[in-house]
């Protein structure tokens, strides 16, 4: 009985803790899989032995009668790197440094040709620098970059595994589903994950393969975290008929964001005159814009952006400029033309580039007429407001003034008929 009760305790802790080695042995064997991609002889090539920087180097002369003399060579001359030595048929090259590579031969006593070896001299990869980006809610790609310049040939081998798995993929994959992030020729140094879940984790492992050895990063991504659209498309920027202070702008979604209801994006423009280096900046969800407060008559540069409506990762990069010019103020035609003799004056002259300094007239008469009319409408029911006011006190007040007379004359005729004789109030 006392052992029955001792197993059915320690069985949970057991169970947990073979879980928990389980996951130890799948990282592990990740890692080993990764360091195991090495491959010493020959890196699939003939004649050609790979060396590390720093390192004593050994040369084998393969055809060499054990103690005979023979002569090593680099690049066919006879002079080799300071402080090589032949031992045992084989040259050893101390520390040697990339001056060392060459393509070596050995001769036997007579000069003829034993043997030949290419020597490439370089470092063991380093871990590579990885950076994730999704330009939509679908797929999602990887870059990398060498951390270290290993001086010999280069491969990386780029998986991912998935980190957040349903009961179904539990059952049916307990290490986690386990993939290709696969790598475009025309794009060196990326690789794509497709049918991506955008609310599910991922764990990437780019592995960076040389012919010494190999390194790898791992690297956990969110697809919320790294989502960044790409620019939005089509901006065109124009002048509205009669409106010198307004510019109209559109623009289409990128053609990589697929057009689904539950993910939209929302966009913000820049906008500023090109004479100009301070920006403005309006956010909005629709796919135009109009700009209220444009210069008229100065030509301005406009630019958009996109990100995920709810707010998730980063803002796309701006979008390529458009440039347009607001009509120009009839008012302000006429003054130029009262003063083209001046202006021509300082044609000669370099034009500043600087802003004007002096304060720029921003009124516009649609917004001044709009004004306009809401003041006096106000001013209207101001006005209606104590007009009638002023009447009901006026009611009230007279009332009241009739209701203090009626007493008073009572009194008085009650007063003349009690003076008269009886016979006059009696007949």
């Amino acid at each position: 009985m006392h052992v029955e009760m001792a197993a059915g305790l320690d069985g949970p802790l057991m169970h947990s803790h073979i879980q928990g080695l389980g996951r130890v042995m799948v990282f592990l064997a990740a890692a080993l899989a990764s360091a195991s991609l090495t491959i010493p002889e020959g890196w699939g090539e003939e004649g050609v032995q790979y060396s590390q920087l720093g390192t004593d180097v050994t040369l084998s002369c393969i055809g060499a009668r054990t103690g005979s003399m023979v002569q090593w060579r680099r690049d066919g001359a006879m002079a080799l790197p300071e402080g090589s030595a032949i031992h045992q048929e084989a040259l050893v090259l101390p520390r040697a440094s990339l001056a060392a590579a060459g393509t070596y031969s050995c001769h036997d006593e007579d000069g003829s040709l034993l043997h030949t070896v290419s020597l490439q001299l370089g470092h063991l990869p380093g871990v590579p620098f990885v950076s994730c980006r999704a330009s939509d809610y679908e797929n999602f790609s990887c870059s990398w970059t060498s951390s270290l310049e290993t001086f010999l040939p280069t491969r990386y081998i780029t998986t991912y595994r998935k980190k957040s798995l349903t009961g179904e993929e539990k059952r049916r994959n307990k290490s986690g589903h386990v993939g290709p992030c696969l790598q475009d020729p025309a794009r060196t140094g990326t690789c794509t994950v497709h049918r991506s879940e955008f609310w599910s984790s991922y764990r990437l492992n780019i592995t960076e393969v040389n012919p010494l050895g190999s390194s790898f990063r791992l690297l956990d991504v969110t697809m919320q975290a790294i989502i960044k659209p790409d620019p939005p498309e089509g901006l065109v920027v124009e002048p509205v008929p009669l409106a010198p202070r307004r510019l109209h702008v559109s623009w289409k979604y990128p053609a990589s964001w697929p057009k689904e209801p539950h993910f939209q994006l929302r966009f913000r423009l820049q906008y500023r005159p090109v004479i100009h280096r301070s920006w403005s900046v309006v956010e909005t969800v629709n796919l135009s814009e109009v700009i209220t407060d444009a210069f008229a008559g100065l030509e301005h540069v406009v630019q958009v952006s996109a990100k995920d409506f709810l707010d998730a990762g980063n803002w796309s990069e701006w979008s390529a400029e458009a440039r347009a010019t607001p009509v120009r103020d009839p008012a302000t035609m006429v003054s130029e033309e009262t003063t083209t003799d001046v202006s021509l004056g300082s044609l000669a002259e370099e034009p500043s580039q600087a802003p004007n300094p002096e304060p720029i007239n921003r009124s516009d008469p649609l917004e001044n007429t709009a004004i306009l009319v809401s003041l006096g409408i106000f001013a209207f029911f101001v006005l209606a407001a104590v007009l009638v006011i002023a009447i009901l006190i006026w009611v009230r007040v007279r009332k009241h003034s009739k209701d203090e007379t009626k007493p008073h004359n009572f009194l008085v005729a009650a007063t003349h008929l009690k003076a008269l004789p009886r016979t006059q109030i009696l007949p």
